[in-house]
Order: structure tokens, then sequence, then C-alpha cells
């Protein structure tokens, strides 16, 4: 299935970092937090100025990686990968690798 976001809108999927203690154990993932790092899989046009007159376009593109705030977005389930629908407002910052 090919999602194309509309208006500010984001398609991520987050990125599973494993997760250690100090000690070295590896946390199972019933411990371990809500990821906040994401790859940008789509990005919508952008949204419209207040007048409605011409379009504001996204400071992230496909492809980016972004951190966002934790209980941001709403989770979809597409051809059995979770990805999240998010707002660029949603987005903290882009990661430059």
């Amino acid at each position: 299935m090919n999602l194309k976001p509309l208006g500010d809108r984001l398609i991520v999927k987050a990125i599973e970092e494993e997760q250690t203690t100090a000690s070295g154990l590896v946390l199972p993932d019933t411990a371990k937090e809500k990821p906040q790092k994401g790859k940008v899989l789509a990005a919508g046009d952008g949204r419209w100025d207040e007048d409605g007159e011409k379009r504001i376009p996204l400071d992230v593109a496909a492809g980016d990686t972004v951190l966002y705030s934790k209980y941001g977005g709403t989770e979809i389930k597409v051809d059995g990968e979770d990805l999240l629908v998010l707002r660029e407002s949603d987005v903290l910052a882009k990661i430059d690798d």
C-alpha cells in the first residue's frame, strides 16, 4: 500500500534501539519505553497559510531521521508494519547522521 500524507503530516517508521542496563543486561520489549526516533517515509505538501492562498513547505522530507514527541501521532499498521502518522509540530528535531 502506498500512503501519501496530507497537509503537514508525516509517515514515520520508529527506529527501535536495543536498550541495555549499565551492567549489560538487555531489557525485554515490555520494559522498554516508546521509541522517539524514527525515519520519515513520506511527507505531505505542507499546510496552507492563514489566508489559504499559499502552502508553507515542511522542514522535513522523506528519508530524514527525526526525534518526535513521546505520545504524539497516531499509530497505524500497514502491510504488517507499525507506522506513525505525525503532524510536523510533533517533530522536535532532525537528526544528522
